[in-house]
């Protein structure tokens, strides 16, 4: 029987070894975008769940921050933020009063046109002076307390002085933090660098932070406490698919809201096993540029006992974004080692300039090198690029 995996938009087809047994091959059917996606946002923001409606909670004289998530998540900014800013205005709030910043974590600062791009011409004009890129490494952000497990909340100085926050992204599966969206707005969003450090670093190994997991995930936990430390207000989250189509809208209260948002993509993604494999077949589609075709090496690991084989497709035609984590992986140091290098800060200086999920790849890879045989299959690495990772060229 022949099987596949999309690689490059394409099904690639291969065939298996008689006897072997196929737990699970199913796939998900697409997903179509909603017809008119500017109304299901105003439908979502017409019925917020658990939250009053933005015309509700704004107040004449509020200074508002307006987040949004950065270029590498395919949230469509520029549909959501005008009916944002329009409801402001309804509750006596005008432009003037309303700063719009990019919470991009730790992940490179975007250029102007790219943000314009991002959030469309119209809120570009609107907001004009007031759209902001948020600096993780800037002297002037603030420190706002700590968590009830001790981390330091040092906030975007914008956003921990604002009378109002509201956040716009999107919600997806994601590995450690159970499900994208909610109040990774704010942590890492508009976090300073040690904050996302130490809070990264710390639950990056712990067993119970993984994807589909919400309660009992201190990863998710711990983001959840520093966005009510943050005040967070509400938030408008998108389920998008692979064309990057809105599916559904969701706003409202920050976690009230991300839960049903993430029930809902549950839905649309879950493939239940009866078992843990012995080998598991992976293609990185859509996300096959860079560090983000990692994500599907690292959801394998959730479906394969310790031991066994991952062959993982990715083309990385464009490999650059990824020879740096190349070569750290080349080094001699186990992943407990490098764990505890971040921990203590100690950042090899090849890598200072990258954003600390793209460091924790090191140690998520360095930790499959030692519990699974990995066989990357790629055109764009050379056989002495993947032998450097530990893993087998296919």
């Amino acid at each position: 029987m022949s099987h596949y995996v999309i690689c490059e938009g394409k099904e690639l087809y291969f065939s298996l070894p008689d006897g072997w047994t196929v737990l699970s091959a199913q796939d998900k059917p697409p997903v179509p975008g909603v017809p008119d996606p500017l109304k299901d946002i105003r439908r979502a923001l017409d019925n917020p769940i658990g939250s009053p409606k933005i015309e509700e909670i704004a107040r004449p004289g509020m200074e508002v921050v307006l987040l949004f998530d950065d270029l590498q998540r395919p949230t469509p900014a520029y549909l959501a933020m005008p009916e944002v800013l329009n409801r402001l205005n309804k509750a006596g709030i005008p432009d003037e009063r309303v700063s719009a910043i990019c919470a991009l974590g730790t992940h490179p600062i975007p250029s102007t046109g790219q943000m314009e791009n991002k959030i469309g011409k119209e809120v570009s004009s609107r907001l004009k002076g007031r759209v902001f890129a948020h600096d993780p490494h800037s002297s002037e952000n603030v420190v706002i307390g700590k968590t009830h497990r001790g981390t330091l909340v040092e906030l975007n100085a914008r956003v921990a002085f604002a009378d109002l926050i509201i956040g716009v992204g999107e919600c997806m599966p994601h590995p450690v933090a159970g499900y994208g969206g909610g109040c990774k707005i704010i942590m890492p969003g508009v976090c300073s660098y040690s904050s996302v450090a130490d809070h990264h670093f710390t639950w990056l190994r712990h067993k119970y932070c993984c994807v589909n997991k919400l309660d009992g995930n201190p990863w998710y936990e711990e983001i959840v406490d520093v966005g009510r430390l943050a005040r967070l207000t509400f938030k408008l989250d998108l389920v998008i698919n692979e064309k990057k189509e809105i599916i559904k809208a969701f706003a409202g209260d920050p976690v009230a809201e991300h839960r049903e948002a993430s029930g809902f993509a549950e839905s649309l993604y879950f493939v239940p096993l009866p078992r843990i494999a012995d080998v598991t077949i992976t293609s990185a589609f859509p996300l096959e540029i860079g560090v983000q075709a990692t994500k599907a090496l690292t959801m394998a690991v959730f479906c394969t006992r310790s031991g066994g084989t991952i062959i993982w497709v990715a083309p990385q035609k464009e490999a650059g974004p990824i020879l740096p984590l190349i070569k750290e992986m080349a080094s001699a140091e186990s992943a407990s080692d490098f764990h505890r290098r971040l921990i203590k800060g100690d950042i090899p200086d090849h890598l200072r300039s990258f954003g600390i999920s793209y460091i924790m790849q090191v140690v998520y890879f360095k930790e499959l090198a030692e519990k699974f045989d990995i066989i990357h299959v790629s055109e764009g690495l050379t056989p002495e690029h993947v032998k450097m990772m530990k893993f087998t060229y296919g």
